[in-house]
């Protein structure tokens, strides 16, 4: 689906069963953030071409949860990668394959949320293109994100 890192790396639809594995592996992909009220099975089961995994062998080094919304918006609602293979480009190839299997769903923007305390995810972003608005209220009273959005030209 995209270009792998090293030979042996490959990204593809994401399983129940990976995500089994991720949630009982949860702090290497969120350190003490706990996030594991937001993977829905339901995701991948109702979007399995926008729920990706990369994986070598039988590890898995990263995912993405997403779908393409009614807009022709890539919401990606989840992406992570363990925590031993930050920095080697792994984020971007997630995005990279989210982009190419939402294009055939008529996707032409990407989206995703964050929290603005969450700096990591803002610098991921906006070195990705991403722009990014503060939003008040986005998640609720009291609740601003910052919204990250995209064209999905030029690939990355």
């Amino acid at each position: 689906m995209t270009e792998p890192r090293e030979p042996h790396e490959s990204i593809g639809p994401a399983t129940t069963r990976h995500l089994r594995e991720v949630l009982d592996d949860h702090a290497r992909f969120w350190g003490t953030r706990d996030l594991r009220p937001l993977h829905l099975p339901t995701l991948i089961h109702e979007f399995p071409q926008t729920c990706l995994v990369a994986t070598t062998g039988n590890e898995i080094h990263g995912y993405i949860l997403g779908f393409v919304t009614p807009a022709h918006i890539a919401y990606a609602h989840l992406i992570a990668t363990r925590d031993d293979t930050r920095g080697t480009g792994l984020g971007r190839r997630l995005y990279s394959a989210f982009a190419t299997a939402a294009r055939p769903l008529g996707a032409t923007h990407l989206k995703a949320i964050t929290t603005p305390t969450n700096h990591t995810s803002i610098n991921f972003h906006t070195a990705l293109s991403f722009d990014a608005e503060l939003v008040e209220d986005y998640n609720g009273p009291g609740q601003p994100r910052i919204v990250f959005t995209r064209n999905l030209n030029p690939p990355f």
